[in-house]
């Protein structure tokens, strides 16, 4: 039997004609030799760039030492790590994953699990967002509640209702003696910079503390240091019961955590919940190498001054280019554009500029540079994004010519 005319890899992914061989800070290098500005960092995941000597020792010492041991024995890594993102966070339980939507499903089921310890087992179900995205697994897909996500899944997973992104009447409306939790995005990636107001998020704790419900906080993007804290959340100085993270916390390598207080976490006994792979000592290394610099003094007052530069330059550019750039939305360096032009046309033009950003929902591009960006460095990518709409603006008049 022969397989020549079929490609191998599942057909999941629209991937641009690009190989990368390697990085350098925010900078990528295809196999031509083509330079690019990484405004993509892997969908928000090289937080520090492209190998980061830092990192990269991290890394290889642990490589050369233990890979997997897996959860039946103890592993120093994790017990660092997860004592330093404790003492940094409003947590006191960490559960170590692999991905963000590992995460979110055990931020689930630790809100599921509280409930049914404290002997309410029917209050299981939690609300979500209209333009949220948690993941692409059964459950997560069903919290997101996107129907090109869903189709052709089967049954969606029970226990979620979804209501409009900011409409608090539609909100306290969906609360039923049944309601477990509120999960949200601080800022929403996938479902176009979306920015849950500091007010909204207050408003959201009071909601949660009046019906004896959790808030889940889903973090994965906007999580370490990416908003210029360490987490969206502290912007509107709430305590969340529970936040899934992953994505910047392992710079480049796959991980990610569940966050929760011990009150929030006390149904989550041995055996109810488990991973082959999370927290391996090669992720916990890098991870553990990652907060080195992140909490260093210093770092995150770095990301709030770029996110300014680069915030009043996207502003500017704005103004220029009303016929490209509907809005500049967003928070930190977790920005990007509501377009006027559609947004895979602007994704193309920043392309044919050599710099790299990524596509959201409501026809938004989510611009996502690494978080040790320059000054300079923004100021090239800014020149880049406006090299860009140039290009969009010239090809419209030649359509119109």
């Amino acid at each position: 039997m022969t397989h020549s005319t079929v490609q191998p890899l599942y057909d999941t992914f629209n991937r641009a004609a690009l190989r990368f061989e390697r990085g350098e800070g925010v900078w990528l290098f295809t196999d031509k030799g083509e330079r690019y500005l990484d405004f993509a960092a892997g969908v928000a995941v090289n937080s520090l760039g492209h190998s980061h000597p830092h990192l990269v020792n991290a890394l290889t010492s642990q490589a050369e030492k233990l890979w997997h041991v897996s959860n039946l024995y103890e592993i120093p890594g994790q017990e660092k790590l997860g004592k330093r993102l404790v003492d940094a966070t409003f947590a006191d339980k960490v559960f170590f994953t692999n991905s963000g939507a590992e995460a979110i499903e055990c931020a689930i089921k630790t809100a599921r699990r509280y409930h049914y310890v404290n002997g309410h087992p029917e209050r299981y179900r939690i609300v979500t967002f209209e333009g949220a995205f948690h993941g692409r697994t059964l459950a997560t897909i069903a919290a997101g509640g996107q129907a090109k996500y869903l189709e052709g899944f089967g049954p969606k997973v029970e226990g979620f209702d979804q209501v409009p992104f900011g409409d608090e009447k539609a909100l306290k409306a969906a609360i039923t003696p049944e309601t477990a939790a509120i999960l949200i995005e601080p800022v929403q990636g996938e479902g176009g910079l979306r920015v849950a107001s500091e007010d909204s998020l207050r408003s959201l704790r009071k909601l949660c503390d009046e019906n004896g419900l959790l808030l889940i906080l889903d973090e994965v993007q906007s999580g370490v240091g990416r908003t210029g804290k360490l987490f969206a959340h502290e912007w509107a100085g709430i305590t969340p019961d529970i936040v899934a993270i992953a994505k910047g916390i392992g710079g480049g390598f796959p991980m990610g955590a569940c966050l929760a207080t011990a009150e929030a976490a006390k149904g989550m006994t041995s055996g109810v919940h488990g991973t082959t792979f999370g927290g391996n000592p090669l992720a916990m290394a890098v991870g553990n190498a990652v907060l080195d610099l992140i909490l260093a003094d210093g770092f995150l007052e770095h990301v709030r001054d770029i996110s300014l530069l680069f915030k009043q330059g996207l502003a500017s550019i704005a103004d220029r280019y009303p016929d490209v750039v509907a809005e500049v939305r967003g928070r930190g360096l977790l920005t990007g554009i509501k377009c006027v032009v559609p947004n895979t046309e602007f994704v193309q033009a920043l392309h044919d500029e050599h710099l790299l950003s990524v596509a959201a929902g409501d026809n938004a591009v989510r611009l996502l540079p690494p978080l040790i960006i320059t000054e300079d460095e923004a100021r090239q990518g800014l020149a880049r994004i406006e090299a860009a709409c140039e290009r969009l603006v010239a090809a419209n008049k030649q359509k119109l010519a």
